[in-house]
């Protein structure tokens, strides 16, 4: 699977692209009314992306803004955005309403996922205490320092390969409101180095007091997170588990069904798994008859082998 598409909505809000510099900017929706999309491009830029925001503030009442896309910015594939969070920190005074923002709404036509240079996302959460969701893509030079945020409730990093020390800065962080945590965690192979050990305090549960949906996933690991899942603290007090787009096996998906109960669960997201048909069929007879919704579908999950038995399994979203 890759990354066709861009973001369809935030915030529970269409989204919408603020027109290019040679386009007209004279029948925009209300400001409050979608998710504005501001984005230049990766390969040919007639305008750098903080100028795109220029225009945006001059067209737009920005004070009832309540969401942001940020999408390409030129050279992303080499260039980090480090002009991009600035003219963003620049300009919060003018965006007292905003509660949502994604950096890098970048699909593979324009920048393979593994390939989107990031930086220190840290500044945008420090500029916008007022934000209830924030999300990356990207996962090349991505950072993260522990931080203390009262307000989010939602965090995403998308990622083909999340960096370990991107993983503790965020398991380290004060994040007393968060209900929705979503790490694709990835592969070695493009920088995603994290071990269960990284996620500890995410499954103690201690900093996340109100935390509701978890989705690790995506990961080569997912046979060894599942197993630690199975005596996460945290679990207990989850609506949604999710452990979907990685390389979950029989041996992770039985190490989860021998260990804590499940059924508490609304959902169990195990889609694009590698499973066998009978650790599917021991999944939904322990959890379906108690009202958990079950996503089994294998998706494109499929395995190559090598002449010498060798098989390789891979993750959802990589490169």
């Amino acid at each position: 699977m890759t990354i066709g598409d861009h973001l369809h909505e935030l915030y529970r809000l269409p989204a919408y692209t603020f027109p290019g510099p040679d386009e007209q900017t004279d029948d925009l929706p209300d400001p409050d009314a979608v998710a504005w999309r501001i984005t230049s491009d990766v390969r040919n830029a007639d305008e750098a992306w903080p100028r795109a925001l220029a225009r945006f503030c001059a067209a737009v009442d920005t004070t009832r803004v309540r969401a942001l896309i940020v999408g390409a910015w030129q050279g992303a594939y080499e260039s980090a955005p480090v002009t991009v969070i600035e003219a963003l920190v620049a300009a919060r005074d003018r965006f007292p309403a905003l509660r949502a923002l994604f950096l890098g709404d970048i699909v593979m036509e324009e920048c393979e996922i593994s390939w989107i240079r990031q930086t220190d996302v840290t500044p945008l959460l420090a500029g916008f205490p007022d934000l209830a969701e924030f999300g990356v893509r990207g996962g090349s030079g991505l950072r993260f320092p522990a931080l203390r945020h009262t307000g989010l409730r939602r965090l995403t990093m998308e990622t083909g390969g999340l960096p370990a020390e991107v993983v503790r800065g965020i398991a380290a962080s004060d994040l007393p409101a968060l209900l929705h945590l979503d790490l694709w965690l990835g592969t070695p192979d493009y920088g995603g180095d994290a071990e269960v050990a990284d996620l500890e305090p995410i499954l103690s549960g201690a900093r996340l007091p109100r935390l509701r949906h978890l989705a690790l996933h995506n990961s080569e690991i997912q046979d060894a997170v599942a197993t630690a899942m199975a005596s996460a603290p945290v679990v207990a007090r989850l609506e949604v588990l999710d452990l979907s787009m990685g390389v979950l096996t029989d041996e992770g998906a039985a190490a989860l069904l021998a260990g804590q109960p499940l059924t508490h669960l609304k959902k169990l997201d195990l889609h694009h798994h590698f499973l066998s048909e009978d650790l599917e069929e021991r999944v939904r007879q322990a959890l379906e008859p108690a009202g958990v919704d079950v996503d089994l579908d294998r998706d494109d999950a499929d395995e190559d082998e090598d002449e010498d038995g060798t098989v390789w399994r891979y993750v959802a979203v990589g490169e």
